[in-house]
C-alpha cells in the first residue's frame, strides 16, 4: 500500500506560494490545523484566500495568519471572535466573502463531489443574493451557488495511518471531511499515526484516497474558545 507519512509540517508543505486558495478545517478553535497553521507562518507566504468557517481568534488560528497580513481574502460563515479580522475588514485591508453555515459547507461538498453548482433558498432576497441567479421551484425561489475548492486543503484529525486514512473524534470531525475532498492537494496532521490497516474500516470518516500527504502532529493546545462556568 501506498505511504503518504511526510517527516513533519515542513514537509507537508511544501509547494505552498504566494496568491494560493487554502482550505482550512476546524469550528472555532475545535479541530483546526494548528501546526499547519504554525508553518504557513514561518514561511510568511501572502495574499492567501483561506476558505474556512470561521477566523480564529486574534492570538491563535487563522488569526495568527491575518496579524502578519498573509491572508488577502477570507471566505467564511462566522468571524464574530476575531477584533483584528473586524478592523481589516472595516479599513478595506481585507477582502471578505460571508456565507450562510450551510450553504458554505454545501460549497465545498460540492467541490469535492465534482458538482459546479446548485440551488440554494439561504440568502435569496438578501445581501446574500446580490448578483446572483436565482430560480423558482415548487413556487419557493432559490439561489446558484458554485462549488468552492483550494489548491491545498489542512485537515485535523484525532488518529490517521499511513494511507492516509483518517478518523476525527466528537466536534472537531465538524468541516475537515467535506474540506478533505475538496483540495487538490489534502494534507492532514494527526493526533496519533499507526501503521495501514490498524484502523477498523467502518470507523473511518475520510478514506485515504482524499489524502495526499499526513503526519503526525508535535503539539496541540486545544484551547477553549467560550468558557462558561455554572455558579456553584
Amino acid at each position: 500500500m501506498i505511504t503518504k507519512t511526510v517527516k513533519d509540517a515542513a514537509a507537508a508543505l511544501v509547494g505552498i506560494q504566494d496568491g494560493m486558495t487554502l482550505m482550512l478545517g476546524g469550528f472555532g478553535l475545535c479541530g483546526i490545523p494548528e501546526n499547519a497553521i504554525a508553518e504557513l507562518l514561518r514561511l510568511g507566504v501572502k495574499d492567501l484566500t483561506c476558505i474556512s468557517n470561521n477566523a480564529g481568534v486574534d492570538d491563535f488560528g487563522i488569526g495568527l495568519l491575518l496579524q502578519k497580513h498573509q491572508v488577502r481574502k477570507m471566505i467564511s460563515s462566522y468571524v464574530g471572535e476575531n477584533a483584528e479580522f473586524e478592523r481589516q475588514l472595516l479599513t478595506g485591508e481585507l477582502e471578505v466573502e460571508l456565507i450562510p453555515q450551510g450553504t458554505l459547507a454545501e460549497r465545498i461538498r460540492a467541490g469535492g463531489a465534482g458538482i459546479p453548482a446548485f440551488y440554494t433558498p439561504a440568502g435569496y432576497g438578501t445581501e446574500v443574493g446580490e448578483g446572483k441567479e436565482s430560480r423558482e421551484f415548487n413556487g419557493k425561489m432559490y439561489l446558484l451557488e458554485s462549488w468552492l475548492k483550494a489548491d491545498f486543503s489542512f485537515v485535523k484529525a484525532w488518529k490517521g495511518d499511513t494511507a492516509g486514512n483518517l478518523i476525527y473524534k466528537g466536534t472537531a470531525r465538524n468541516f475537515n471531511p467535506m474540506m478533505a475532498a475538496a483540495g487538490k492537494i489534502t494534507v492532514a496532521e494527526v493526533e496519533e499515526l499507526v501503521p495501514a490497516g490498524e484502523l477498523d474500516p467502518n470507523a473511518i470518516h475520510t478514506p485515504g484516497i482524499y489524502v495526499q500527504r499526513i503526519f503526525q502532529g508535535s503539539h496541540y493546545e486545544k484551547r477553549i474558545e467560550q468558557r462558561t462556568l455554572r455558579s456553584t
